[in-house]
């Protein structure tokens, strides 16, 4: 599982782990049944605080994206795309609106952002 997070964004480093965890269950990237790394080994492959991660962890188990299994670890679960409308489209507007400020972030104007969306889109 590669996860990138950036402390210099303004979103949280734990809610960057909880968007991509739960972008990789819903596109497939992440299996159903995929054992998560422990909070441990996460929070050193990312260089960050166990509580970090684990507070990731928590917000993905209470949106039903994984589920701890205690000892055995964490797991991926079925999760399928949101089917309410209204939900699909705030998540969408929340996604963008954290695309536009780490693009902001960045420096990129419309069209660079658009271009990297592009791109992105054409490889996921």
């Amino acid at each position: 599982m590669i996860l990138r997070v950036d402390p210099s964004q303004a979103l949280p480093v734990y809610e960057q782990i909880r968007q991509q965890v739960t972008r990789m269950a819903v596109t497939g990237t992440l299996a159903p049944g995929t054992r998560l790394p422990t909070i441990r080994q996460l929070a050193a492959d990312l260089g960050l605080a166990k509580g970090t991660v684990a507070k990731a962890y928590e917000l993905l188990e209470q949106s039903a994206v994984v589920e701890s299994k205690g000892h055995k670890g964490t797991f991926v679960r079925d999760v399928a795309p949101a089917a309410d409308t209204v939900q699909a489209v705030d998540g969408l507007r929340e996604a963008a609106e954290a695309y536009v400020v780490a693009a902001r972030q960045w420096g990129a104007d419309l069209d660079g952002a658009r271009t990297a969306l592009d791109d992105a889109w054409r490889l996921l």
